[in-house]
């Protein structure tokens, strides 16, 4: 019997250096697919080869259907251990109670080479819901080869909408199909337009004011760029394709996009930069955040736990994420940001950081999604002429006041 039990216990330690009895926890993901799976995939080697007991099973599915995806896993009581969650939806799900509340966890965590302003993005009411791992923001992108042809000056950070106007107007070229600037007229972009403008989705109270003044007058100014000006493609005229497609192709001046596209972009047959966002009465930027969270009825809590605290504040997974490109780490420290200033292209990389003294965060709220999607609708009809800017506010306000 001594025998048996000594040979039992050789057996069992050799099925954990072996991975038999690891935790295995389950991460669902956005922000890798498609271009990102690699990265994803060292960082979680690294996280296991520092966590030999923990092991991590990815799925990944594309943003358009990631949350169609999740919403079908928690309702069929398959819920991820730990998924990844944009700010945009954040609210949402802490609100109805879905994610692990993880503020005892994270209390102590050092804070001294993170981006604060970022890591609180995912607390609600007072408490902690997530872990941040990267943000990012919007910034104007130019082909300085359209610019140099067409003898236009480069953008500079005290541009306004009516430089940009300008310049577009003079780099349009509509029997070449080359068009002066580009952002979608969506609702993720008219919130930030309409802070350019003084304007705002909700005042300080939390009072719907989408219809106010500043705000019709920032629509106006979206869709007068393609129906009036016309130095911005209508959608029939993209053809199906998006925006970095055409700026790609060289269609493209200016586009207003995020800095993950700089991947993307860094082998284009033309020279570009970037440069902070033209404003209007104000200067804002778009915050974008993704985190990871905890589904609050986890029976592996403290293995998720480890795994989302390395995505977030780790250097081995910062580098990763700054030597592919892919965001920005909340990680702050000058071993992991000195390199990302050095990359090119772009050569202007300092203009991101000064874009984070405008930031304006996304309004997230509990109907955020249904607001946003609900506005999208609205927008197109103003852009084909079947209702005036005022009208298409006017509906939203009445709608969900």
């Amino acid at each position: 019997l001594a025998l048996a039990a000594i040979s039992l216990t050789a057996c069992g330690s050799k099925d954990d250096s072996s991975g038999a009895n690891k935790t295995e926890i389950k991460y669902f993901s956005f922000s890798a697919s498609p271009d990102y799976e690699e990265p994803l995939k060292k960082m979680v080697a690294d996280f296991e080869k520092e966590n030999p007991k923990i092991k991590v099973d990815i799925e990944l599915a594309p943003y358009d259907t990631y949350f169609t995806k999740l919403q079908t896993l928690l309702a069929g009581g398959k819920a991820p251990d730990v998924y990844e969650m944009n700010y945009e939806n954040f609210v949402s799900y802490a609100a109805k109670g879905q994610l692990l509340d993880v503020s005892d966890k994270t209390k102590d965590l050092d804070l001294t080479n993170i981006n604060e302003m970022a890591f609180n993005a995912y607390s609600y009411q007072g408490k902690q819901y997530g872990l941040t791992e990267s943000f990012s923001n919007v910034v104007t992108f130019y082909n300085k080869d359209l610019f140099d042809k067409a003898g236009v000056k480069y953008p500079t950070s005290d541009w306004t909408w009516e430089d940009e106007t300008e310049a577009a107007k003079k780099l349009t070229d509509a029997g070449a199909k080359v068009y002066g600037t580009y952002s979608p007229i969506t609702m993720n972009e008219f919130y930030k337009v309409a802070a350019q403008n003084g304007g705002s989705i909700y005042d300080k109270d939390g009072k719907l004011t989408i219809n106010s003044q500043e705000n019709i007058d920032a629509l106006q100014h979206m869709v007068d760029l393609v129906t009036k000006q016309k130095v911005t493609p209508s959608p029939a005229e993209m053809s199906g394709q998006n925006s970095e497609d055409l700026f790609m192709n060289g269609q493209l001046a200016i586009v207003h996009t995020g800095i993950w596209m700089f991947g993307t972009f860094k082998d284009a047959p033309f020279k570009w930069d970037i440069q902070v966002e033209a404003g209007n009465i104000n200067k804002a930027t778009h915050f974008f955040a993704n985190g990871l969270v905890i589904d609050k009825d986890t029976k592996k809590a403290d293995a998720a736990y480890k795994f989302a605290e390395f995505m977030s504040t780790s250097d081995t997974a910062s580098k990763l994420r700054v030597d592919n490109s892919w965001d920005l780490p909340i990680n702050t420290s000058d071993a992991v940001l000195k390199p990302y200033l050095e990359q090119t292209p772009p050569s202007n990389r300092e203009a991101v950081f000064k874009s984070l003294d405008y930031l304006v965060l996304p309004p997230a709220t509990e109907d955020w999604a249904k607001l946003s999607a609900t506005a999208d609708q609205e927008f197109e009809k103003v852009v084909l002429g079947k209702a005036s800017a005022k009208e298409a506010l006017d509906s939203l306000q009445k709608q969900f006041q």
